[in-house]
């Protein structure tokens, strides 16, 4: 069973039909008509529009399992790709959920915990606070750790239930904002404090591991391109810039704790890197948004290796036969209009033309005719661009974002065009503050 919608339930579906495994999509009434329900063997409405009550709907999701039979289910990302009970049900009900074990999930998943657990490991992490259960214990928090600081949902992802607090008045109102985003989006309302360094690189480790001890790493992708709610939009590997010292030392620190918790399928730890020093924020107990860039770089299909691992088997491969060649880049086409602080833009797509030529690969559920509906994630498309150096790479990129044309409705298509065409993202020196500064100095973009 393909337990998500969009573009990742698509991924899914094309993984298992090239590994022979019939599969089962869910939907909503909203998607009834996806690209992904009409491509999956067997397709079962769960509930109406709202999340809570279809992709978040865990007795009818797992009814649906048991009915059709199914011997696994794939979370995807998002929904309940980190909810450790959601796998302890579907261990309950005989179903093998295709990620990490329930109590890794709750370890690495739950975003404070995960802190806590890889300080064990010896692994340096960002100042900040356990769950914080009420607003006074914030204020309490924040006088300890001091000011500017990070309120971030636990069981977060996608830069939802983040808010950043300059000083004490902001922090009432960022602790009801973030609690509230956190529970409608994730069922979990629980949030905790980090401290805010200024200006760093969001740097991420992709890591696989199986069910015999081995595991490994492949590389890293800079995710620093990002909207002022903390949500990517560009993210490349290798990360430009990067230093050797960090290099190696984020690569071992990832795997480090990895292995100290025995994780095992596919995973993403995420680090802030200011200067030479790396701080462990989070792991993302998943398969991320932006896999594709890892998979063009090292040849090696993620979601395949997710469903080979969660069957039983071994990687069959160890950290030195794996070998980074060329560059990718990916931009997130969403629909939402930049220059009305990313208001998102549903409707129906009028017109439709996808890019091609060598080098590029598009992951979307997106086709002429097809309804955005306004109750999910607002991501339509990925555009991939990879070549042997960096330049080819943006070259492309910027060839395949000019051949793409979405009508009907709002998107973000020239807003990538703009940060590639930024002498300081050509030159890869950029943070996480580089698009809301460089780009959305007024909280708007320029483009067109």
């Amino acid at each position: 069973m393909i337990a998500n919608r969009g573009e990742i339930a698509l991924r899914i579906n094309r993984a298992c039909q090239e590994l022979g495994v019939r599969t089962v999509a869910i939907f909503s009434e909203a998607d009834r008509d996806s690209l992904h329900v009409r491509q999956a063997d067997e397709a079962f409405c769960v509930g109406p529009g709202p999340a809570a009550r279809s992709y978040l709907n865990i007795p009818n999701i797992i009814s649906t399992a048991l009915i059709t039979r199914c011997d696994a289910i794939h979370p995807g990302y998002g929904f309940l790709a980190e909810n450790a009970r959601f796998a302890e049900i579907c261990s309950d009900h005989g179903l093998t959920f295709i990620g990490p074990k329930p109590s890794v999930i709750a370890l690495m998943g739950d975003k404070a915990t995960a802190k806590r657990v890889v300080r064990e490991a010896g692994v340096a992490t960002t100042p900040g606070s356990d769950v914080l259960p009420s607003v006074e214990e914030a204020y309490r928090a924040a006088e300890t750790i001091g000011f500017p600081l990070l309120l971030k949902a636990t069981a977060g992802g996608g830069g939802r239930g983040m808010r950043v607090v300059h000083d004490p008045n902001d922090l009432l109102r960022a602790y009801a904002g973030a609690t509230a985003e956190a529970e409608a989006s994730f069922k979990d309302g629980r949030v905790y404090l980090e401290r805010l360094i200024a200006a760093p690189r969001h740097i991420e480790v992709q890591v696989l591991g199986d069910e015999f001890g081995n595991i490994v790493h492949l590389g890293e992708r800079d995710c620093s391109v990002q909207k002022p709610a903390h949500q990517k939009i560009v993210e490349e590997t290798p990360a430009p810039n990067l230093s050797a010292k960090s290099r190696a030392a984020i690569h071992e620190m990832a795997l480090q704790a990895a292995r100290y918790v025995g994780y095992t399928n596919a995973g993403t730890l995420e680090f802030l890197v200011s200067s030479d020093e790396a701080y462990f924020m989070e792991m993302n107990t998943r398969i991320q948004v932006e896999h594709p860039v890892t998979e063009m770089v090292y040849n090696i299909d993620l979601v395949k290796e997710q469903i080979r691992i969660a069957a039983g088997e071994p990687l069959g491969y160890a950290q030195g036969d794996l070998t980074a060649r060329g560059h990718a880049i990916e931009c997130r086409i969403n629909a939402e209009d930049p220059r009305n602080h990313f208001a998102p833009a549903a409707g129906t797509v009028s017109k439709l033309v996808f890019p091609g030529g060598p080098g590029i690969r598009v992951d979307t559920h997106l086709y002429a005719g097809a309804t955005i509906p306004p109750y999910y994630d607002s991501m339509i498309a990925k555009v991939v661009a990879f070549g042997a150096t960096r330049e080819v790479a943006l070259a492309r990129m910027e060839r395949a974002l000019r051949e793409t044309l979405v009508e009907g409705i709002n998107t973000t298509i020239g807003l990538c065009l703009e940060i590639l065409a930024n002498p300081a993202f050509r030159e890869g020196r950029y943070n996480v503050e580089f698009l809301p500064t460089q780009i959305l100095p007024n909280g708007e973009s320029g483009a067109r």
